[in-house]
Parts: structure tokens; C-alpha cells; sequence
């Protein structure tokens, strides 16, 4: 080999070595500087921070862990009542109490009548057809007398004849002037002394209500205004005492009064019950001539006038 080659060697050799030194140095400088800027931007594990642990809601709402019962209970007792709610609460039990007392009544009113027999159950029923029609007649006498003011001749004597008649009509209710014509004749017995005012005045009403017209109790008339009371033992009426036994004349169809007092629960029966007997008689001609004075109003005057 030529000298000049061996130059060439020396000078390529050392070339490399130097090389190699310099990638030895940088190395070095890397493995130095890599520690420290991983250590700067990667913090040690001992001092990363722990993450705060997630709330367990079952654990801080013990409500959750209840069961739906358990709850329910919960709302329902102890109760919490308003004011309100206690003012609704008396409204609604005075509302049910009414209603409970009101059918209990009409129990007690229609318990005579399920338990009555069917002869009893259809006289009911005709006197209520009697009734009605007896509303009818009336009506329709009313509707001719209107009929014959209009269509006469002389409609100032017509009502001279109509005026006289309602006169001697109101006399009778009034109790003004006798009365007869058919009717019935009741008489009750009172050997015990326990029939009072109330009982009497309910015949007297069932007899109006059955289309009496005219009635006298032991010498005394019923008018509109009598009144009824309790007098030792006896009765008053209009403040006559009246003592048994208690006769009863009262003017009207048979038929129809005779029939009404003896419904099941009606005065006969509740006579009965008090250890008291009813006998009715009827008659076709019933004389009322028990007077009552005519009383001049103090204030009321007729609008005529």
C-alpha cells in the first residue's frame, strides 16, 4: 500500500472515531436532559391526587331505601290535618248524618204501607183517585161559574146569585152557619186517658185531607183556626175543654172519609195502639150546628173598599 493510501486511512479512520464521539456525547446529553423534562412534565405518582369518591345517593337519602309500603305509611301517619281540611271533613259528616236521618224517616213512613195488605193498598189508592178527581170537579165548577159571567145577559145579577152563594159556602167553612148533608159520624172511647190533644188534631187533619167540609167534635166546630191542647184530663179545643168520649160529626162523602182513617198507621190503627177504640158510622145526613160568632177583623179590610 502507498503512503498516500495509508494518509487516506488514518485520516478516514480518525474521521469515524470522531464520529462515534460526537453520537457518544449527544447520547450522553439525551439521556441526561430526558430524566429531568419527563420528570418536570410528568409528576411522580405519589404526587398525582386522588380522585374524590362519588356520592352514594342510596347512602345519604335513607328515604330511598324505604319500600314503597313503608313509605305510604310514612305520608299517612301521623295524620296532618289542616283547618281546612277539618272544616270539609264536619260539613261532609253533617251532609251524611242528614241523608242517614232523612232515610231512616222515610223508612219508618213507608214501613207501614210494605207491610199492608193489598185490600188496603188499592182502598189507598182509590182514595187518592177520589182526591183527584174531587180537584177536578171543583175546577171545572169554577171554570162554569167563570163561563156563566161572561156569556149572560145580566152579569151584575149573576154575580149578585154567585156572591150569595160563595157567602153561604164561606159561612160554612167559617163555622158562621149550620151545616148538614152526608157524611160521618166517629166516636172514640177512652177508658185509660191516654189519648191526647196531638191525636185528635190528627184526625182532624186526615178528615180534611179527605174532603171533610164541615166538622163539630163534642159540640165545638172546627174552623182554620182551631187549636188543640192538653187540659188534665181531657182535651181543649179553641179553649173549651172537651172531655171523652169524643164524638166526632163531620160532613162529607163517606166514601172517601171512612177510608182515611183507616190506613194502615192511620188514626184508628195509632187509637189502638193506645189502648183506645174508633167507631165510625156513616150516614147521609150529618147535621153540624155548632155556631161559630163571627169576629170582625181589627185591621184587614177588603180591597174593594
Amino acid at each position: 500500500m502507498s503512503e498516500h493510501d495509508d494518509k487516506r486511512a488514518e485520516e478516514h479512520g480518525d474521521t469515524r472515531e470522531e464520529q462515534r464521539e460526537e453520537r457518544d456525547e449527544s447520547g450522553n446529553r439525551l439521556r441526561k436532559e430526558l430524566p429531568q423534562e419527563v420528570s418536570a412534565s410528568v409528576p411522580a405518582p405519589q404526587d398525582i391526587p386522588e380522585p374524590d369518591p362519588e356520592p352514594d345517593p342510596e347512602a345519604e337519602d335513607p328515604e330511598r331505601q324505604l319500600t314503597g309500603r313503608q313509605r305510604l305509611v310514612q305520608g299517612l301517619w301521623p295524620p296532618r290535618v289542616s283547618r281546612a281540611q277539618l272544616i270539609v271533613a264536619v260539613l261532609l259528616f253533617g251532609l251524611g248524618f242528614g241523608l242517614a236521618v232523612q232515610v231512616a224517616s222515610n223508612s219508618d213512613n213507608d214501613s207501614a204501607l210494605r207491610g199492608a195488605r193489598q185490600e188496603d193498598l188499592v182502598r189507598i189508592l182509590d182514595e187518592l183517585d177520589d182526591r183527584t178527581q174531587r180537584l177536578e170537579d171543583e175546577k171545572q165548577g169554577l171554570e162554569k161559574q167563570r163561563d156563566e159571567l161572561e156569556n149572560s145577559s145580566d152579569q151584575a145579577e149573576e154575580a149578585r146569585k154567585q156572591t150569595i152563594e160563595k157567602e153561604r159556602q164561606l159561612g160554612i167553612l167559617a163555622g158562621t152557619v149550620a151545616a148538614q148533608g152526608p157524611g160521618i159520624t166517629m166516636t172514640i172511647e177512652d177508658t185509660k186517658g191516654t189519648v191526647e190533644a196531638d191525636m185528635l188534631l190528627d184526625a182532624i187533619q186526615e178528615l180534611r185531607a179527605a174532603g171533610a167540609e164541615a166538622i163539630q167534635v163534642n159540640g165545638v166546630r172546627v174552623v182554620a183556626g182551631t187549636y188543640l191542647t192538653d187540659s188534665g184530663k181531657g182535651v181543649s179545643v179553641d179553649g173549651n175543654k172537651i172531655t171523652a168520649p169524643y164524638r166526632f160529626k163531620v160532613i162529607g162523602k163517606p166514601q172517601d172519609l171512612e177510608p182515611a182513617l183507616n190506613i194502615p198507621g192511620g188514626v184508628v190503627q195509632t187509637l189502638e195502639k193506645e189502648q183506645a177504640t174508633a167507631t165510625i158510622e156513616r150516614s147521609s145526613k150529618i147535621v153540624v150546628d155548632a155556631l161559630r160568632a163571627a169576629k170582625r177583623p181589627d185591621y184587614a179590610r177588603s180591597s174593594s173598599q
